[in-house]
């Protein structure tokens, strides 16, 4: 690997500038980055730089997956843009570091497979400096493979297995959405406190990564919490028919019917689950809301419904970056985001904020700033937050919902309550829990 000391100094193809970080770490006699990695320097022109996006558009995720998609757009519009919305953040001027992001959108149809051959294309034909983007945990997952074979940076989007930053994790990879055991750490003692504490429970479980942690992370915090499991219904994702699953569950004699499910699974299996009497009697709680579980299930089966997500708009009440978002989004595209627009809105400022800080695109350098922002935590839609050196897990608040009863709804996309927004350091696993081994930059 050639290292190029002018390149850094002077910023050679990509106008590099050295932060107060790597400057220090000259001073110390500490190895330079490589002058060439990945796709830098040459994905870095005089005028922009490419990033690609990879996302379902079809199949179960596909609405997740388009909301995702809209929360990119609206970043990159904005950033390259500049003005007052990017400054708030910390930005500079129009783009980053002067550089217009130029990108690409890539149906995954939430298939590992096709994931990588999208993303494939943006690094070899396209060049990409940065891809984005995933519905389902496993898409994550080869993706962050992908992204550490090639050195080249990768944002998670939607995904919540504890694998993603656990034994799956990579250096080149980094998730701002909480992980299976955070959420579920952050929403047991809530509904134990809301429910009751001594209950049975019966599990409907998606059959791969995200399904299996998320069970594993919910059963052990509402067993602490003194629940009981009376039944665990594994099903394959994209399942159409519940029927089997949901009869054990029915004639469980569970009081809380737990539903893993995601995307549309999960829009599926509960309307079946109403069919079967299980909504009348048994609580419903969702450890991960979908992003438009509450439009398409309806509130007349949501309300009283317990989850966890990444984000709910009503919150902008709390930060004012997450008010501009709720704003320019819904003024956009007429309907307010959801947390997968949230996901994509504000990793893409985080990856730019993280790129000014590092002064440069190269990958191992914006990759050290992101692991050092403990110490240089960034101001987010969601609050300080920062993500952790050991996992590339981020740090950061989590909401959670209450589904409102119709009467209670203010508007016709005011589906839930705010029950709470619990601090994510309080919910954090050990790094080394799950096995997380980043290997190396180079």
């Amino acid at each position: 690997m050639l290292f190029d000391r002018r390149k850094l100094l002077l910023g050679g193809a990509a106008g590099l500038i050295l932060p107060g970080l790597a400057r220090g770490a000259l001073a110390q006699g500490a190895p330079l980055s490589p002058a060439q990695i990945g796709t830098f320097p040459d994905g870095v022109s005089a005028d922009s730089v490419f990033v690609g996006l990879n996302m379902p558009l079809t199949g179960v995720f596909s609405g997740d997956g388009s909301d995702l998609k809209l929360g990119y757009e609206l970043a990159i519009a904005q950033i390259n843009a500049g003005g007052a919305i990017p400054a708030a953040w910390g930005l500079k001027g129009k783009g980053v570091l002067g550089r217009q992001i130029r990108y690409k959108v890539a149906d995954t149809e939430g298939k590992p497979n096709v994931a990588v051959q999208a993303a494939t294309q943006f690094v070899q034909r396209d060049k990409a400096i940065l891809f984005q983007g995933s519905v389902s945990s496993a898409e994550a997952i080869a993706l962050e493979e992908l992204a550490s074979r090639d050195k080249v940076l990768y944002m998670v989007g939607i995904a919540g297995s504890n694998d993603v930053t656990g034994k799956n994790c990579q250096r080149y990879g980094f998730r701002s959405q909480q992980n299976a055991y955070m959420a579920a750490k952050a929403l047991a003692p809530v509904v134990a406190k809301a429910l009751g504490k001594k209950l049975k429970a019966a599990f409907l479980v998606p059959d791969y990564t995200y399904g299996q942690t998320v069970y594993d992370s919910f059963a052990k915090f509402t067993k602490e919490q003194g629940w009981t499991q009376v039944l665990k219904e594994t099903v394959p994702l994209g399942t159409a028919d519940y029927s089997s699953a949901l009869l054990n569950i029915a004639n469980s004699g569970a009081d809380v019917f737990i539903n893993i499910c995601f995307g549309s699974d999960a829009v599926a299996s509960t309307k079946q689950a109403e069919q079967f009497g299980i909504l009348s009697s048994m609580k419903l709680v969702v450890p991960n809301l979908s992003s438009f579980q509450d439009k398409e299930v309806g509130p007349e089966l949501m309300q009283g419904v317990y989850g966890s997500c990444d984000f709910w708009w009503t919150i902008q009440d709390r930060y004012p970056l997450a008010k501009t978002f709720v704003e320019t989004f819904s003024e956009k595209n007429k309907y307010k985001p959801r947390w997968g627009a949230h996901i994509g809105y504000m990793q893409t400022y985080l990856w730019a904020l993280s790129v000014e800080r590092a002064g440069g695109f190269n990958p191992v350098d914006v990759i050290k700033v992101m692991e050092a922002s403990k110490s240089q935590p960034y101001e987010s839609t969601v609050g300080r937050v920062y993500f952790r050196a050991e996992d590339h897990q981020m740090v950061r608040p989590i909401p959670i919902l209450k589904g409102k009863a119709p009467s209670a709804m203010k508007g016709p996309e005011d589906f839930y309550e705010v029950i709470d927004v619990v601090d994510g350091e309080s919910v954090m696993n050990p790094p080394d829990l799950f096995g997380c081994k980043l290997g190396s930059y180079t």
